[in-house]
């Protein structure tokens, strides 16, 4: 297991030790009923930023002082708020996963043609950065234990059907073999939600035949989780990353036989 996905796996014990409400935010300092003081809410705003550009950039295991540093405030001041490193990940990775939420339900709302509300929802997604603070486990790809070459596994590819695993979260290989993939999306609503309205934009494409059958909502946003070599010039690096997703967006689409 990578250090991103140790920190996430074990996010959800630390937030709850420390009292994380339904929305994702801590509750740590006790339940809070009054509003934080000017300086300590601009502080907060400050640790999430940082936190969001560091994390796209570095991952999720970029260490605290990283996200202090960026945020100009003491580490210590990072850890009042977030009594873990575990805690901060998890509020991150919520928002992100809310933010795409957000960005699939207006491109199926706002857009009548089906490759063109899932082509709008993969550019707004990439352009917004988001798709590199997703939860780990909703990028995992589902592999064939039995397709091994040279001891490398390979993506399996999956037809979809009633039963596709395309809109569950990939089980752990680390949870026990009895334990159910859709038990594990049932502790992740916020992931579980923004995997059925991706589903409902993949499966109007595909059913409109204009997304390759074999395409899943795993694929979709592995798309969106691919970025563009950094590049000094801001310029350059949006050109790149337009760039990039055109040619992902036609590989994903359906060619006449």
């Amino acid at each position: 297991m990578s250090i991103q996905e140790t920190h996430w796996t074990s996010a959800a014990t630390s937030a709850s030790a420390v009292g994380i409400g339904g929305n994702g935010r801590d509750m740590g300092e006790g339940a809070r009923t009054t509003p934080l003081r000017v300086d300590a809410q601009r502080n907060l705003e400050h640790v999430l930023r940082a936190a969001r550009e560091v994390f796209g950039e570095l991952g999720y295991g970029a260490p605290m002082e990283d996200v202090a540093r960026r945020a100009r405030v003491g580490v210590g001041t990072v850890y009042r708020r977030f009594p873990s490193k575990d805690v901060l990940v998890r509020r991150i990775a919520e928002e992100e996963t809310s933010r795409l939420t957000d960005q699939a339900r207006a491109a199926l709302g706002q857009e009548d043609e089906p490759w063109s509300a899932l082509s709008r929802f993969l550019r707004t997604s990439v352009a917004s950065g988001a798709g590199r603070l997703l939860p780990p486990q909703v990028l995992r790809v589902s592999v064939d234990d039995a397709a091994e070459e040279d001891g490398a596994r390979v993506p399996q590819q999956r037809q979809p059907g009633p039963d596709s695993p395309e809109l569950r979260l990939v089980e752990q290989r680390q949870a026990p073999a009895a334990e159910s993939v859709s038990a594990a999306v049932s502790d992740d609503a916020g992931a579980a939600t923004l995997l059925d309205v991706v589903g409902r934009l993949v499966e109007r494409a595909r059913a409109a035949g204009e997304l390759r059958p074999d395409v899943t909502v795993s694929d979709v946003l592995l798309v969106i989780a691919t970025a563009a070599p950094s590049l000094p010039d801001a310029a350059q690096q949006a050109a790149a990353s337009s760039r990039l997703l055109d040619i992902l967006l036609e590989g994903l689409r359906s060619r006449p036989s």
